[in-house]
């Protein structure tokens, strides 16, 4: 990337907390189109003096002193042929108490393999683009109203080589792409792919926030990846976390010997639960170093959404903490007054540079507003986690089936909130670790229940309002809990009923991906009324979705291995219903059980419905139906 000067306006809002491009000036850049010179800028305003170290002076500290700005930058230009062996480079910084800090570079474009700790010289220009048709197409998608189906998957155990070294980014491409095709996946999330010191953090603790890790490649490769995903139809949305940092001697925690990411204060500073520290959203500086990171993967890596990580402890002060651990705002209060307007911020300038852009927020309270306008009061997301839904469904699914109806509110309650945010309704990694089970595992009962049960829960998610996230081995049965050090274990699928599960799962994304009224009116009662709320006794649920033309789908779904011959629903008018999917089928291992015929509402009041229809319901099963309403005759 060839350095671009900063005037006086451009540093003056890195300080006051509104750039959103000073990847563009800070960092290591190319001064000249011919490479030849190195150009190097480091935030350090604490510092006696900052120089440039690497292999290229045997890592000696003063070799190579940078000289000072007036606003706390330092900067140095070397020629590029003293890197001609070796790309790597750090600052060593001389602290106002004479001590050192060798630190890598916080804007850097690249990062050593780890053990390694060093940034390393890397020009981004010149990648040639293949995805113009996608990036077109996305700038004038409403993603609110459109289909959303996410796989969710970390790079480095989705797949692994024999040996169990990392597959590439060009290998994951070659894998992964007829994968998510077959599958009819919208979109794939990935786990962090910024640099990180510790496999087991599976990312979210990044030293990185401008570096592709280097584990899997080089960043024109992960660029590659992105933009062979595009081709193939698949958005790509980028985790990144924005809320803390870990504390290795390399990264950011008190940079130049004083606090510069972080306050000073530790119980505003210290998040001891996990063993990090919290960025400080009162200093520009900081809100314009991560906004501009945030900016910069969607500019220079075409990603096609963030979802950003800990949202609750950016927006609270006590998140994580007991009382008396954390300091209240100004006011008195927990809120993150700062936190809040820096995202804020963070979602205008995407919204500004990029459009068609998702801006995701894993946010686990009930924080108002959150995929609200920015510019009236909300945060400015354009989805959440659905947490609550999450919690909810998978306490609920725990239960004997015996007991379920005693947990029947647990189904029925996110409707209470559902059209309140636009939502994302998560499965995810956090789901399957740390002795919470397999989605598969977390199913009671023998194996027979616990695939029809997943089969059950998996279409029940599909026909609930909201958009969709499941994390990899979900959708094959993953038995065991996901292990960050191996890959999933993919053998599983010459066995029975996990290719059954998987056929499973690719027939219903198929069937959401062509039927908008399971995703066009996610945001609004419009698309979602209730046929029965109330049948904790058998723990069924059933209900409309409906897409903008009035076309409707009944889903229904028995929580319960009980089989009924004759299930009545009720109906809101005459019509017909027609079975169009059915995770009990054969074809899945189920048992069987179906409507093969179209069946026709009768004029039998069904609670407050006037019209009912009687079906079969599978035992442990979701079931959907069109439902045809001919003009021709009244309600």
């Amino acid at each position: 990337m060839l350095y671009s000067a900063p005037d006086s306006r451009a540093r003056e809002a890195f300080h006051q907390g509104y750039a959103n491009d000073a990847y563009r000036w800070l960092g290591a850049h190319t001064l000249t189109p011919d490479g030849k010179k190195w150009k190097f800028t480091v935030w350090a305003p604490h510092a006696q003096q900052v120089y440039v170290t690497g292999a290229f002076c045997q890592w000696r500290y003063e070799d190579y002193p940078m000289e000072k700005q007036f606003d706390g930058t330092w900067e140095l230009i070397l020629p590029a042929a003293l890197f001609a062996e070796s790309p790597l480079y750090k600052y060593a910084i001389r602290c106002a108490d004479g001590s050192w800090r060798l630190r890598a570079d916080p804007c850097g474009f690249s990062a050593e393999m780890r053990p390694g700790t060093a940034s390393r010289l890397c020009d981004l220009a010149g990648y040639a683009w293949e995805d113009a048709d996608w990036m077109e197409r996305r700038a004038q998608t409403d993603w609110v109203h459109s289909a959303v189906n996410i796989y969710e998957m970390h790079l480095g155990s989705w797949k692994r080589h024999k040996d169990g070294s990392f597959y590439t980014y060009e290998e994951t491409a070659e894998a992964l792409i007829p994968y998510l095709q077959d599958m009819h996946y919208t979109h794939v999330e990935f786990l962090p792919v910024m640099e990180h010191p510790l496999d087991m953090s599976w990312g979210y603790q990044v030293t990185g926030f401008y570096a592709p890790t280097a584990r899997y490649g080089t960043p024109r490769q992960l660029m590659a990846l992105i933009d062979r995903l595009h081709q193939a139809g698949i958005g790509v949305i980028l985790d990144w976390v924005p809320a803390h940092f870990p504390r290795n001697e390399e990264g950011l925690m008190r940079f130049d010997g004083d606090c510069c990411y972080e306050h000073a204060d530790p119980r505003r500073s210290d998040m001891a639960q996990w063993g990090t520290v919290l960025f400080d959203y009162a200093r520009g500086e900081v809100c314009s170093f991560l906004i501009s990171s945030a900016c910069y993967w969607l500019e220079y890596y075409h990603a096609d959404g963030i979802r950003c990580d800990a949202v609750s402890a950016i927006l609270y002060h006590d998140f994580g903490r007991e009382m008396g651990q954390w300091l209240p705002n100004v006011n008195g209060g927990r809120e993150n007054l700062e936190g809040a307007k820096f995202l804020r911020r963070l979602n205008l300038a995407v919204e500004s540079r990029f459009p068609g852009v998702m801006m995701i927020a894993e946010e686990s309270t009930a924080y108002p507003l959150v995929t609200h306008s920015a510019q009236r009061s909300g945060l400015g997301f354009s989805f959440k986690w659905n947490m609550g839904w999450m919690n909810d469904i998978l306490s609920y699914i725990a239960h004997d089936p015996l007991d379920r109806k005693y947990q029947h509110n647990k189904l029925t309650f996110s409707l209470m909130y559902a059209f309140s945010e636009n939502y994302i309704l998560p499965f995810s990694h956090d789901d399957v670790v740390h002795g919470k089970h397999s989605m598969l595992d977390k199913q009671p009962g023998d194996l027979w229940k616990k695939f029809a049960g997943l089969r059950a829960l998996l279409g029940y998610q599909l026909s609930h309002p909201g958009k969709k996230l499941n994390f990899m081995g979900n959708e094959f049965g993953q038995f065991i809990e996901w292990k960050d050090s191996d890959q999933l274990d993919w053998f599983l699928l010459v066995y029975e009923r996990h290719p059954d599960l998987q056929r499973c799962v690719r027939d219903m994304n198929a069937l959401y991906r062509k039927t908008p009224a399971l995703w066009q009116q996610d945001d609004s009662w419009e698309g979602f009324a209730w046929l029965n709320p109330d049948d904790s006794d058998r723990s069924i649920t059933s209900f409309i979705r409906r897409d903008r033309e009035g076309n409707s789908i009944v889903c229904v779904t028995n929580f319960t291995p009980a089989y009924y011959a004759d299930y009545v629903i009720g109906l809101p008018e005459f019509g017909y219903l027609k079975e169009i999917f059915n995770t009990d089928g054969a074809a899945y291992g189920g048992s069987g059980k179906g409507n093969p015929k179209a069946l026709r509402a009768r004029r039998k009041p069904m609670g407050r419905l006037k019209w009912s229809c009687s079906i079969v319901m599978p035992p442990m099963a979701t079931v959907f139906f069109t439902y045809t309403r001919p003009l021709s005759r009244g309600k």
